[in-house]
């Protein structure tokens, strides 16, 4: 046991010093956690931002003024007056995202207590902003008219009050810093430890391993750990420095044991990167092994999109991916300050998938050692 712990240790410390040899792979580790994670944050907003609005007034009146009014950047740029029949033309040109069209008499109607319709001309092929920026202008109308009917003397029968719980202001730059880091962390992972099975078939040293007195479980776990190390060491620099020094992001629970969540996490991903790495002949088919993994794991996982949306069958599916999991552990952490006592389900799926994914990688990495000897 002794000797097995030795060589896993000093196996790890020449993973190590390969990947110091390897200035490609170094930069490419700076950059993923640094610039990648900021950038995406900063700039990739899927929220409503400078949205394009139109309003055919028809009806130009206080209240109809008061609802263009209300429409102020950041989330919208400044209205702009159009005619009727200039919507479609507007529209089919792609000018404005959204076009509120007031009927004539409305604010007439509104005083009598008729019914009064606005209608809300959405381009749906900005499909994040188009659902997101309805609701802002759903509301924001309804707050002029709820105003409006009090100054009036009349009571709204329905006043809808709204709080956002976890992050106040809606800054989707909170929630795209973590979710970035968290898609960072998975893609690294499965690259770090099958890259460098790769540089050992590639350079010959794998032989070299193969001839000493090491068992194919101690060359595997000497590159999970050293390799998950360097992962850990950077996402949590990148936690501190970009996330909540750069991007200001307020975090909420505690970094320790979402760390820990991470290092279970890692155990199931160098293991998956390691398989991926058996089966591929080259680099570049690991390359493409593994992106095409790595999208199908960010894009359903429930970081991107909520996993309740999605059908019952590969919700259940994703139920054996370690994202999944991951996922929604770092958001409750991170964002909620769930304690282990909510996130132990999480952690405890992971520990399970990673054994198995261990144990299937094991397998096939005995295989491959065996054809290599053979």
């Amino acid at each position: 046991m002794k000797r097995s712990l030795t060589n896993i240790f000093q196996l790890g410390i020449k993973e190590l010093f390969s990947l110091r040899a390897d200035p490609v792979m170094l930069l490419l580790i700076v950059y993923m956690f640094s610039f990648a994670v900021f950038e995406e944050a900063q700039n990739a907003s899927t929220g409503v931002v400078n949205a394009a609005v139109a309003i055919v007034d028809e009806d130009n009146s206080q209240l109809s003024r008061r609802i263009g009014s209300a429409l102020f950047q950041p989330r919208f740029q400044d209205p702009v007056a159009l005619q009727i029949e200039e919507v479609d033309d507007a529209m089919e040109a792609g000018r404005y995202t959204f076009v509120i069209d007031i009927p004539p008499n409305f604010q007439a109607d509104i005083q009598a207590g008729r019914p009064a319709v606005i209608q809300l001309i959405i381009d749906a092929t900005a499909m994040g902003m188009a659902s997101a920026g309805a609701g802002y202008i759903q509301q924001i109308i309804a707050e002029e008219l709820a105003v409006f009917q009090q100054r009036e003397g009349a009571v709204p029968t329905v006043n809808i009050i709204t709080r956002a719980r976890f992050n106040a202001n809606m800054e989707p730059t909170w929630y795209q810093g973590a979710m970035s880091l968290t898609n960072n962390i998975t893609l690294m992972a499965m690259l770090l430890t099958g890259a460098a099975l790769i540089r050992e078939r590639e350079h010959g040293t794998i032989e070299h391993l193969l001839v000493m007195p090491l068992r194919p479980i101690e060359i595997m776990l000497a590159k999970v750990w050293s390799n998950g190390l360097v992962v850990i060491i950077a996402a949590s620099l990148s936690l501190i420095t970009i996330v909540q020094g750069a991007l200001a992001v307020p975090i909420l629970g505690s970094i320790p044991l979402y760390l820990c969540s991470m290092v279970i996490y890692l155990f199931s991903v160098t293991s998956l990167g390691i398989y991926l790495a058996t089966l591929a002949r080259s680099m570049p088919q690991f390359g493409l092994l593994t992106m095409i993994v790595y999208v199908m794991m960010m894009l359903l996982s429930g970081g991107n999109t909520p996993l309740e949306s999605m059908p019952v069958a590969l919700q259940t599916i994703m139920q054996f991916v370690p994202s999944t999991h991951f996922v929604s552990s770092a958001q409750a952490i991170l964002f909620r300050n769930a304690g282990l006592e909510i996130v132990w389900p999480q952690i405890v799926s992971m520990t399970i998938i990673g054994l198995l994914f261990f144990l299937a990688a094991l397998l096939r990495f005995r295989k491959t050692v065996t054809l290599l000897q053979g």
